[in-house]
């Protein structure tokens, strides 16, 4: 592997570098969507007894005292509904408040992709630039010798190419987990805005009922 790595030549480093750019980026957003996923379903799986029970002053603090995704959302919407609005109203806050937490949830991930994207050129140009500079050197060299030194030269010329698809690969389906766990967390979050509507609205309805 060492080998392979330095006979690829100067463009095998800015490809390295790359690489690591790009996954310790998809590492922290791998973190943070993980902490943010769980510490909202704790947080669901803590809150929704209490919005039941219609105990919404209680949820009010709940909310306010935690700072994961769910309770920022639900904060806005518990607001409206202590102030004694309508429904459209609390929905109309806690979709605001999803504008403000998507945001969160994407921030740098489309880089990893962005990386894989140039891991891959960067590869193309260093084959590139090894083939130019292989057709140079065989260009004035002794015609036995030419078929064998420019497929060595080939061969080298290669490597960035190959390191930089083995670079690109892990960024590209790092970048499709993080999409997919970024649309999960959202949903989940649409889901429980959805639910803790229906129970404020179904509370409301039966204190006007009685």
């Amino acid at each position: 592997m060492i080998a392979f790595f330095l006979d690829g030549g100067l463009f095998m480093w800015p490809i390295l570098l790359v690489f690591l750019v790009g996954m310790g980026i998809a590492g922290e957003r791998w973190y943070h969507l993980s902490r943010t996923k769980i510490k909202s379903r704790n947080m669901w799986n803590l809150l929704h007894p209490v919005l039941v029970q219609g105990e919404f002053d209680q949820a009010r603090d709940m909310v306010e005292k935690d700072n994961s995704a769910l309770s920022q959302m639900l904060s806005m919407g518990l607001a409206v509904q202590g102030s004694g609005r309508r429904r459209q109203d609390i929905e109309i806050a806690m979709e605001e408040s999803m504008m403000e937490i998507i945001p969160d949830l994407e921030q740098r991930t489309p880089y990893v992709a962005l990386f894989s994207n140039i891991a891959t050129l960067l590869g193309l140009l260093g084959t590139i630039m090894g083939l130019i500079a292989a057709f140079t050197a065989v260009a004035n060299a002794n015609p036995a010798e030419k078929a064998d030194l420019l497929s060595a030269s080939i061969s080298v010329a290669m490597n960035t190419t190959a390191f930089g698809l083995i670079a690109a690969i892990p960024l590209l389906i790092t970048h499709a987990m993080l999409t997919t766990t970024t649309a999960q967390i959202v949903d989940s979050l649409e889901m429980a805005s959805v639910k803790a509507l229906n129970i404020i609205s179904n509370s409301a309805r039966r204190v006007d009922l009685s």
